[in-house]
Order: structure tokens, then sequence, then C-alpha cells
């Protein structure tokens, strides 16, 4: 499990089970285990008003360099 960070600001935005070695290009919404931000209709967006990811239907396309993330990555 990896916990998905907004870049700026550092507030947690979703917990997400991450399969395979490799960068996050998309998050599948049926592998986030908790939003600790509600999700709108344009995608994750941060309380301090930065866009994590695009809504892409079974999945959030993420913006790259807009999130840090820590945790375990399962391999």
């Amino acid at each position: 499990m990896i916990i998905i960070k907004c870049g700026k600001c550092k507030q947690k935005v979703i917990k997400y089970q991450k399969i395979g070695a490799g960068k996050v290009l998309r998050c599948f919404k049926e592998r986030i285990t908790r939003y600790y931000q509600v999700p709108s209709e344009k995608g994750l967006i941060c309380k301090c008003g930065e866009l994590l990811g695009t809504d892409e239907g079974k999945w959030f396309q993420m913006k790259q360099g807009s999130f840090v993330y820590t945790g375990k990555v399962i391999k």
C-alpha cells in the first residue's frame, strides 16, 4: 500500500494498492482503498487546488510531478 500526497502541500489524497515496479502513471479506482480528499468531476484535486490526476473512467490518469508517495509496493 502506498499513500499518495500532494507535491505542493504534502496533504494525503488517497491510499492505493500499487502492484509492480515502475512509475505511478494510473491509479485504478478498484485498487484505491481510502480517499482522504473527495474526488471531483475533474479528478483528484487537493485542498490547496493542485490537480493530481484526471478522471478517465476506470482510473485516474496521474499528472507527473504533482504528487509524491510513500509506502511499500507489492512486487
